[in-house]
C-alpha cells in the first residue's frame, strides 16, 4: 500500500486525510521536516510515497492526477509531491537538502524564507513545494499534470482558504474526470457516436473494480464471437456479427477511457490493447471469408488477405514515418509548406473532421465493416474496405512524402536504428551486407522499391514456378543493399513498408496462383503470424523496450529469408504440398514469435517496467 505523509498541524474541517485514504494511501502525520524525513526513510523502498501539506485544499481528482499516475517516477501538484520506487532516491536527497536548509522545522516553526517560484502569491510556504523546488534544482524530472479547472492550493490564511473552498465547490470534480477520460483527439465516429456514452460505461467498470485489461479481453472475446457469427454464412449471422463488432469497438474505447478515468496504466495493458485490436480485425476478415465459402460457395480469401496486407502496410507507413521523425534535427515539421497548409486547414472546423474521416481510422473502418456485413455480402464488404483503405493510404502517404521532401530535417541515429529494426532484415541480408563491395550504391529507397517490384511482378507473371526464384534472389540482394547504410535519407522511412508489401504481396500472389483449395487460408495464417511479429517490434520500439532479440529474427529468417523460402517452396512443390508447407511455416512462425512475445511482455510487467499509455493516432 502506498504511504502519504501529512506535514504540519492538522486543519479543522480538512478532508485531506479522508481524500488520501480514498485514493488508497496509508496516511501518517509528521510534525516537522525532520519528522517527515524520518517517516520517509521508514517507508519500504519498493512502495510509492507522497508528502502532502495538511493545509491542502483542492479536488480529489487533482490529488489523484498528481499522486497516483503510474507513468511518472516523480510527480507533484501544489502542496503535494510523490515518488515511485524509481524516484525515491531523488526524493530522499531533496528532502535531506530541504531539511538541512530549514533546520528541521516545518511551517509554523520555520524561519522566514523566500517562497519558491512554484508557490503562487497568496499560497503558504509548503514543505512539499520546497521539496519540488529542490528536485527541480538538482535535475529531478517532476511531472506536473494539467489540472485545467481543478483546484490544488495551499492557502496562506483563513480568507484564502475560504476562497479556495468556494473554487472547489464551483467545479464538478466528477464531470471533469469523466471528460478527461475521453481521448483528446479521435475520429468522428468515436467522438460523436461512441464516447458520449462509453465514458459512463468506463465509470461503471471502475466502480465495480474492473481493470482495463479485463475490458480489453472482453472486447477481444466479443470480436471473436462476431467473427464466428460471420463464419456461419447466414443473414442472421451477418447481422449479429455487425452488431457484436460495434459492441466490441465500444468496449475497445471503454478500456482506454477506464485507464484514463482510474489512472490504471501499464506496459502490459498498452501491449494487450494494441495487439488485440489487430487480432480482432484480422480474425473478423477470416470470419467473413469462411462465411462466404459456407453461405454462397464464394471464395473471398484473396480479398480478406489483401485487406490484411493493405491495412498492415498502412500501419507500417504510420509507424515508420513517426519513428523517422523522433528527435529529427534541422528544420521542423511545422516549417514545411505542406505542414503550413495542414495547419491552415485545421483552423476550419469541418475540414478537421473530414480529414480524420478520410484516413478511415478504426472507428469509421469498423462501423463501415459492421454495416456492410449486416446489409450486404462478404465480397462487397471486403471490396469496399479495400477501396477505402487504398484511398486512405494514398492520401496519408502522399502527405507524408511531401512533408519529408519539403522539411529538410536530418535523421538521428536513434531514428535510423528504429527504421533498421522495423526493416526486419535477417541473416541473409546481414551476410550480403558484409560481402557487398564498397562502391557507390543506389539509394535505400530505390533498392527497396526495385526489389519489391521484381519479386511481386515475378510472382504475378510466372506464379509458383522456377522463374520467380531468381526474382526473389534479386530481391534478397537489393534488400541487403537497401539496409547496408543507415536509413537517414528523407524518404528512407518508406523502406520498411516496401519490405512489408514485398513479403506479404509475394505470399498472397503465389498462394492465389497456386489455384488449389486451402492455399489462400494457409497464406492468410502465415501473413498473420509474420504481421504479429512486425507489430510486436513496433510496440517494443514505442515502449522504449528495444527491438526483438537477434536470435528471434534469425529463427524466423528475416523478411528477405522468408520471401525467398516461400518462392522456393512454390517452385519445388506441387500445389497441394505448397499449401501444407505454408501451413507448417505459419504454425512454426506463430509459435516462436507469440511465445517469445508473451514471455517478454509478461516479464517486463512483472519487473516493473515503466507504465505507458500511448494516445497515438487513431489506428
Amino acid at each position: 500500500m502506498p504511504t502519504a505523509i501529512l506535514t504540519g498541524q492538522p486543519v479543522p474541517g480538512s478532508s485531506i486525510e479522508a481524500d488520501l485514504r480514498s485514493l488508497g494511501f496509508d496516511v501518517r502525520t509528521a510534525a516537522d521536516a525532520a519528522d517527515t524525513e524520518t517517516l520517509l526513510a521508514a517507508v519500504p523502498a519498493d512502495q510509492r510515497v507522497a508528502v502532502v501539506d495538511t493545509r491542502f485544499v483542492g479536488h480529489r481528482h487533482a490529488l489523484r492526477l498528481g499522486l497516483t499516475d503510474p507513468r511518472f517516477p516523480l510527480a507533484a501538484v501544489p502542496g503535494a509531491v510523490t515518488a515511485q520506487p524509481a524516484g525515491r532516491q531523488a526524493l530522499t536527497r531533496a528532502m535531506a537538502r530541504e531539511n538541512s536548509a530549514s533546520g528541521g522545522t516545518a511551517h509554523g516553526g520555520a524561519p522566514v524564507r523566500a517562497k519558491p517560484d512554484t508557490v503562487k502569491a497568496g499560497d503558504a510556504d509548503s514543505l512539499a513545494d520546497r521539496v519540488v523546488t529542490a528536485l527541480d534544482a538538482y535535475g529531478g524530472e517532476v511531472h506536473r499534470p494539467e489540472l485545467g479547472s481543478l483546484v490544488a492550493a495551499v492557502p496562506a490564511d483563513p480568507q484564502a482558504r475560504n476562497e479556495a473552498r468556494q473554487a472547489v465547490d464551483a467545479v464538478d470534480d466528477e464531470a471533469v474526470r469523466l471528460k478527461s477520460a475521453v481521448k483528446a483527439r479521435d475520429g468522428f465516429f468515436t467522438t460523436f457516436c461512441v464516447s458520449p456514452y462509453s465514458r459512463y460505461l468506463a465509470r461503471w467498470c471502475a466502480r465495480r473494480g474492473l481493470t482495463p485489461n479485463q475490458v480489453t479481453t472482453a472486447s477481444l472475446v466479443t470480436a471473436l464471437i462476431a467473427a464466428g457469427c460471420a463464419a456461419t454464412g447466414t443473414r442472421p449471422g451477418y447481422v449479429a456479427a455487425g452488431l457484436l463488432l460495434i459492441f466490441s469497438f465500444v468496449l475497445d474505447c471503454t478500456d482506454g477511457q477506464l485507464a484514463r478515468y482510474s489512472l490504471q496504466y501499464s506496459t502490459l495493458g498498452a501491449w494487450l490493447d494494441a495487439t488485440f485490436d489487430r487480432a480482432k480485425e484480422y480474425a473478423y476478415y477470416a470470419g467473413l471469408a469462411l462465411g462466404a465459402a459456407r453461405g454462397g460457395h464464394d471464395d473471398v480469401w484473396a480479398l480478406a488477405l489483401g485487406a490484411m496486407v493493405l491495412q498492415t502496410c498502412r500501419h507500417v507507413v504510420d509507424f515508420s514515418f513517426n519513428e523517422a521523425n523522433v528527435g529529427s534535427t534541422g528544420a521542423t515539421a511545422g516549417t514545411s509548406p505542406t505542414a503550413a497548409l495542414s495547419g491552415k486547414l485545421d483552423s476550419v472546423g469541418w475540414t478537421v473532421w473530414a480529414r480524420r474521416m478520410i484516413v478511415l481510422p478504426i472507428g469509421e473502418r469498423w462501423a463501415l465493416i459492421a454495416v456492410l456485413t449486416a446489409a450486404t455480402t462478404p465480397r462487397v464488404t471486403l471490396s469496399v474496405l479495400l477501396v477505402g483503405c487504398a484511398l486512405a493510404a494514398t492520401y496519408t502517404t502522399t502527405g507524408r512524402v511531401l512533408r519529408s521532401l519539403t522539411r529538410g530535417a536530418g535523421r538521428t541515429d536513434r531514428a535510423a536504428r528504429a527504421l533498421a529494426d522495423l526493416a526486419d532484415s535477417g541473416p541473409l541480408a546481414g551476410l550480403l551486407v558484409r560481402l557487398l563491395p564498397g562502391r557507390p550504391r543506389p539509394t535505400a529507397l530505390l533498392s527497396a522499391a526495385v526489389g519489391a517490384v521484381l519479386v511481386t511482378l515475378g510472382a504475378w507473371l510466372w506464379g509458383p514456378g522456377w522463374w520467380v526464384v531468381p526474382m526473389a534472389g534479386a530481391y534478397v540482394l537489393l534488400s541487403a543493399e537497401a539496409v547496408s547504410r543507415p536509413l537517414k535519407g528523407a524518404l528512407d522511412w518508406l523502406v520498411p513498408p516496401l519490405f512489408r508489401a514485398a513479403e506479404y504481396g509475394t505470399v498472397l500472389i503465389l498462394a492465389a496462383r497456386a489455384e488449389v483449395n486451402g492455399a489462400l487460408p494457409a497464406a492468410f495464417g502465415l501473413v498473420a503470424a509474420v504481421a504479429y511479429h512486425h507489430y510486436d517490434t513496433v510496440y517494443r520500439i514505442r515502449g522504449d523496450a528495444g527491438a526483438p532479440p537477434a536470435w528471434l529474427v534469425r529463427a524466423v529468417g528475416g523478411q528477405e529469408g522468408r520471401t525467398l523460402l516461400v518462392a522456393v517452396l512454390a517452385a519445388v512443390l506441387t500445389a497441394g504440398q505448397f499449401t501444407v508447407a505454408l501451413t507448417v511455416l505459419a504454425v512454426a512462425v506463430a509459435l516462436v514469435v507469440v511465445a517469445e512475445s508473451i514471455h517478454f511482455w509478461v516479464a517486463a510487467h512483472r519487473a516493473g517496467a515503466p507504465s505507458v499509455h500511448d494516445e497515438g493516432e487513431p489506428a
